[in-house]
């Protein structure tokens, strides 16, 4: 295949998002080429107890396949699991055993989409790649930067877990479904009569089919419960009200699964892998005044010297409130909110918009808590 500006390799899940994306830029005049990655299968990550179509099972690739079939493009399976389970896989499980709750789709994006997809990409001669995330690119055309925009669709924006997206990488990628509400490409879907169109959607984290992440760590650390449980379960003041089966299997916030009763509601304030001990307190308790976020990537605007007012998302579904973002000298950000915010979790992303431009972002490293 020759080099061509207009060659364009988009990754194929096997979903309907990135099937119509398919369709929308071979109906723009690209050439199209779909890759579709296999990043894990179900013997070695477990929990496939339905049997169900998912990213990376048999079906999902068969499906992409059969899209590509349909659009007359070419298709490719690109075996990527060495490369997942080192940095994504290894990366989730260390970060439960620190304590904190990671988001291993920022990972995914960064180190397999935007890493192993543009390798192959350059070697099929296509000049851009492309993805079914609901978000938008205004590319810069070499007079400024490449901003990022949330998707249309404020129900489907992905905007939040790609925030790490360099410069680089935002100038070779198209976002085709973004500018659509997932309404409509469920009808451009139906129009073309894909084998996709009615492809349900799944929320859980892809390697954990079941969403039990604690059936996970467990199948991976067997000595893992053995060596943490009896673990105290302990309150503000430090008095101990329990005792627990092991820290990694607790989040910020969580209030049900404590095991303890003490005639009123308690929530998972802390995590302290250090001592074995769970934090648990009132939900007023969860207010925090801010945080630090670390890793930052600033995305549609110049790294800043001072400070910006920003919405920050802490959570996919979360809303953002109003913050300040503060630079610091080691490349970290303070982020200082208008009003309290509740349930900061370490190991999870702090995105900062203003409006629907996404300033950047980064992973939660501390919260200050609220006096």
């Amino acid at each position: 295949m020759a080099s061509n500006a207009k060659t364009v390799a988009i990754a194929m899940s096997g979903g309907v998002d990135s099937s119509v994306a398919a369709a929308l830029l071979k109906r723009d005049g690209y050439n199209v080429i779909g890759l579709t990655m296999q990043l894990w299968d179900y013997e070695s990550v477990g929990g496939n107890v339905c049997h169900e179509s998912s990213c990376c099972s048999v079906e999902s690739i068969d499906d992409a396949r059969a899209v590509c079939q349909s659009l007359d493009i070419p298709h490719y399976v690109i075996d990527v699991r060495d490369d997942f389970e080192k940095h994504v896989i290894s990366n989730f499980i260390t970060e439960y055993m620190a304590g904190r709750t990671p988001n291993p789709c920022v990972l995914c994006n960064s180190m397999m989409k935007w890493t192993s997809l543009f390798a192959k990409a350059r070697l099929l001669d296509a000049n851009m790649i492309a993805t079914g995330h609901y978000a938008q690119i205004v590319h810069g055309d070499g007079k400024g930067r490449h901003m990022m925009l949330k998707g249309i669709d404020d129900g489907k924006d992905q905007s939040y877990a790609l925030w790490a997206l360099t410069q680089e990488q935002l100038a070779r990628t198209l976002f085709p479904v973004g500018r659509f509400s997932k309404k409509q490409i469920r009808q451009y879907a139906d129009d073309m009569d894909l084998k996709t169109k009615d492809q349900e959607e799944s929320q859980e984290i892809c390697f954990i089919p079941d969403n039990d992440y604690g059936r996970f760590l467990r199948e991976r650390l067997p000595a893992i419960q053995e060596q943490l449980k009896g673990g105290e379960i302990v309150d503000t003041n430090g008095d101990v009200l329990g005792h627990h089966n092991g820290y990694p299997f607790f989040t910020i916030g969580q209030r049900k699964g404590l095991g303890i009763s003490v005639g009123k509601p308690l929530y998972v304030l802390d995590i302290d892998p250090d001592n074995n001990q769970i934090v648990v307190g009132d939900k007023a308790d969860l207010d925090t005044n801010g945080l630090i976020a670390g890793s930052v990537n600033w995305v549609s605007i110049e790294p800043p010297q001072e400070a910006v007012e920003a919405v920050v998302k802490i959570r996919y579904n979360d809303t953002g409130k109003a913050a300040t973002v503060l630079p610091r000298d080691d490349g970290s950000v303070r982020i200082m909110f208008n009003h309290s915010h509740q349930a900061v979790t370490p190991g999870q992303l702090a995105v900062f918009y203003n409006e629907n431009r996404v300033l950047g972002g980064g992973i939660i490293m501390n919260r200050l808590f609220h006096d």
